[in-house]
């Protein structure tokens, strides 16, 4: 059996910026990206803490240690610029490879969306 699980998680990154005109996706920080486990271009959901809007779209590596988190193209209407946002990237497993417990990546952010340490 195939499940669906989470693999990565930025939680509560703050929005740096938003930019209607880009073609689409979330910019992130390389040293986030990196952090996570997320890979550019791969799916992610963002969930807005600040608005309760949920969305699909992909994420692309930003300038490592600029602390960037920027929506883009239509996902820029979701949220404003100080608005935090959780970052999900999820991977299908098969039963077999799952262990007693699954433990995703989860990075934990300070105010200029640096990694806090474990």
């Amino acid at each position: 059996m195939q499940r669906m699980m989470l693999h990565a998680k930025i939680h509560r990154a703050r929005i740096t910026e938003t930019s209607l005109g880009y073609v689409g996706s979330i910019t992130i920080d390389a040293n986030l990206l990196e952090a996570s486990g997320i890979v550019e271009n791969e799916k992610v959901l963002v969930a807005n803490l600040s608005n309760g809007e949920r969305f699909e779209t992909y994420a692309i590596g930003g300038p490592a240690g600029s602390g960037q988190v920027c929506l883009n193209g239509a996902a820029a209407r979701m949220a404003e610029i100080g608005d935090r946002v959780i970052v999900m990237a999820f991977a299908q497993v098969d039963g077999a490879e799952l262990s007693d417990v699954w433990e995703p990546r989860i990075v934990q952010v300070d105010e200029n969306n640096q990694p806090l340490s474990a």
